[in-house]
């Protein structure tokens, strides 16, 4: 049995009406280009004519088996038709690629669930669909499941194995974020009690006091997989855990490894790399027996199509950021093209799975009981060291202003955590990375609450909503200085009130840390700050 690296090099071309629109997708320029007359027609299975290079053959096909149309500029069209995995003859197998969640079980933002990308839920889903091919599916997750340290952080993490378990993952592998998480709360993960089965974790170059394989034999579908995967050495330095995770360099742990995984005798050979693009690239060219290099590198969007590597007849894979893409790819084996690939966007179209929403309510009623106090989410006081009063007490001065607040969705902010108008049945309003822009008195990027802050909602009904001092800032002294009987200094009046002054200039800046990017992908752009501007304009 011969590992399919060493059968078949890879190439991808298009003909030059095209090559315009997958420059980022293929990793050539204009000028590369094969001139025509260096292609010969082949019909593929979809009956479709595709351009190749004399001499060789396809291996990656992504085509759109529906359409009627002939001409090349539209036989790309399978690229944008995510349905079109659905059309594919039935593989050996197929692989369910996913990774870099960084923390987002679900979509967030202010856009609305119809514009928003990503979640377990939506996975969970698209992943069913493809079961439901009939297909011998192997699932496996490039790992970062969180973004940030903390309780909230580790109760995340076991919900997304949790999840992970629902979902029959095959193998898993850790992120620097993950590994920021303690020994103990990994260890539990991988060594569980006798009633919770360990998850499939694998590193060449990440040691847990071996409790990790450095790598995996699967047979799916009647073919043997050999997988391994790495922790990019530019990562080494993100992670803690002390003395109980060993990190080794890359390469030095695949030369070891890969000896062991190449006698295995396996069909494909898959090497997982949280790695840089090009950090996986130099691997790939190095240990040119992986034929899917799978990388958590690049930022964006993941290319449509598997990349070539240069000075290899390895493919590269991206699994994109913020899990909210996954891959289909289909194996055939003997059959051309041997390889066909998918990205895959979880947007509105994957419906929400009971049983992810189900895990989402339980994560919601753990930090229910746990509070910000059991949380560790202790009070910090406020830099300005001024006190949150509450936007009525703006009001009572401020009155056209306040007004405007009051139509607006900052004033509705809090009220949609306790009854979303999208997924109802999970409220929010004990989530801290919910409440740190939905209330009034709180650190917008670290999810902990200033003193005198929000607290919860009977105790601080007062600042319910985004209110002014979000904004604007503590008004203790404001508000005191304004009402006070006696006679205050002028230059202190003028003094306290310029500081609660935020010019429209810097208001862009400022605003942007609860829309920034995960939460209004637009914000930043000038005609969009202008269009929310106009809604609050005050």
């Amino acid at each position: 049995m011969v590992g399919f690296g060493n059968c078949i090099p890879y190439r991808v071309f298009v003909a030059s009406s095209v090559v315009g629109l997958l420059l980022g997708f293929v990793g050539c320029s204009a000028k590369d280009s094969p001139d025509n007359d260096s292609f010969q027609n082949s019909t593929v299975t979809d009956g479709k004519p595709v351009h190749i290079p004399a001499g060789k053959e396809t291996v990656v096909q992504v085509r759109n088996e529906d359409s009627e149309k002939t001409d090349t500029e539209n036989d790309v069209s399978g690229l944008f038709d995510e349905l079109a995995f659905k059309k594919w003859p039935v593989p050996d197998f197929a692989l369910f690629i996913t990774g870099r969640q960084y923390g987002f079980i679900e979509p967030c933002g202010c856009t609305g669930l119809d514009n928003q990308k990503g979640g377990l839920s939506r996975r969970h889903s698209l992943l069913n669909d493809v079961r439901q091919l009939g297909w011998p599916v192997f699932p496996l997750d490039m790992g970062n499941q969180v973004r940030r340290t903390g309780i909230q952080a580790e109760i995340k993490y076991h919900m997304t194995m949790e999840a992970l378990r629902e979902l029959k993952y095959e193998s898993i592998v850790y992120g620097p974020d993950d590994l920021r998480l303690t020994f103990e709360e990994l260890l539990v993960e991988i060594y569980p009690d006798a009633e919770v089965s360990p998850l499939p974790y694998l590193s060449a170059n990440v040691d847990l006091l071996d409790f990790i394989p450095r790598y995996q034999v699967k047979e799916v579908g009647g073919r043997r997989i050999g997988l391994t995967a790495v922790l990019g050495g530019s990562h080494h330095a993100r992670v803690g855990g002390g003395e109980d995770i060993l990190l080794t360099d890359p390469q030095e742990s695949l030369d070891e490894v890969w000896p062991q995984l190449e006698s295995e005798d396996c069909d494909l050979y898959v090497l997982l790399a949280h790695a840089s693009i090009e950090e996986s690239q130099e691997l790939a060219r190095r240990f040119k027996g992986f034929s899917i290099v799978i990388t958590a590198g690049g930022a964006g969007e993941p290319n449509y199509l598997p990349e070539p590597i240069e000075g290899t007849e390895s493919v590269l894979i991206q699994v994109g950021t913020k899990g909210m893409y996954a891959g289909v790819l289909g194996f055939y084996g003997e059959s051309q093209p041997r390889l066909r690939y998918q990205r895959i966007a979880l947007d509105a179209k994957w419906k929400d799975s009971p049983q992810m929403i189900r895990l989402l309510e339980n994560y919601q009623h753990q930090l229910e009981g746990m509070g910000l106090k059991g949380l560790q989410l202790n009070p910090v006081a406020h830099w300005t060291g001024h006190e949150f009063v509450g936007t009525d007490q703006c009001g009572g001065c401020h009155e056209q202003p306040h007004e405007i607040w009051l139509e607006t969705g900052h004033s509705h902010a809090t009220a949609t955590l306790v009854r979303p108008p999208e997924r109802k049945e999970v409220p929010r309003h004990f989530d801290p990375e919910c409440l740190s822009c939905h209330v009034t008195g709180w650190n917008f990027q670290g999810h902990l609450p200033y003193e005198t802050g929000y607290v919860d909602l009977e105790a601080s009904a007062h600042l319910h909503g985004n209110g002014c001092e979000n904004c604007h800032g503590p008004g203790s002294a404001h508000v005191a200085a304004e009402q006070a009987e006696e006679v205050v200094d002028e230059d202190q009046l003028n003094k306290l009130r310029e500081e609660m002054r935020l010019t429209l200039e810097n208001a862009r800046e400022f605003c942007m840390k609860c829309h920034d990017l995960d939460n209004s992908p637009d914000f930043g752009k000038e005609e969009s700050f202008n269009r929310y501007w106009e809604e609050i304009a005050h």
